[in-house]
């Protein structure tokens, strides 16, 4: 059973896993991918609760976001996920499905048409208000070197949190 919780009631929770990794998931159309998450934030931005994620453009993921304008992300807060997550961040959707190799269930999203992680306690569903790419002339050079050596930088994705549960 699923109960709806404040998106605020677990932050701690949240933000204790998101640097071990979350799945970001994304559906467009027939096309489902998840990915492993490390970056992330919860806020409250014009008056609405939201999530801000970061892809690369050269991740499956974006593709399917930029058409979808609406994600999930499931946190694995009482089970552990280190494998499912260690291969959700190192291989391609393009190549792999990851819900089939990982054991993964996808399980309908309350509010959006994009599935959460039924392995996983406490998911949230949002849908895209803002994006925008980053601007590598405003980068701290520290920043650069740790994270954009290649050059490959992120999009930053403002979901509006719909919805929030956890599993009982």
């Amino acid at each position: 059973m699923k109960e709806d919780v404040k998106y605020n009631d677990h932050l701690k929770e949240l933000l204790e896993q998101l640097p071990k990794g979350a799945f970001l998931t994304v559906k467009d159309g027939d096309k489902l991918n998840t990915m492993t998450i490390g970056w992330g934030t919860i806020g409250f931005i014009w008056q609405k609760p939201v999530f801000v994620v970061m892809v690369r453009k050269s991740r499956y993921t974006y593709q399917l976001l930029e058409n979808a304008k609406e994600f999930t992300v499931s946190i694995p807060v009482n089970k552990d996920l280190k494998q499912a997550l260690a291969f959700c961040g190192t291989k391609s959707g393009r190549e792999f499905d990851k819900f089939k190799e990982c054991n993964l269930t996808p399980e309908p999203g309350k509010v959006v048409n994009t599935p959460v992680i039924g392995e996983c306690d406490l998911h949230y569903e949002c849908k895209v208000i803002y994006q925008q790419s980053m601007e590598p002339a405003l980068v701290a050079e520290s920043i650069k070197k740790l994270a954009y050596s290649k050059g490959d930088y992120h999009v930053m994705y403002y979901g509006e949190i719909v919805a929030c549960y956890v599993k009982e």
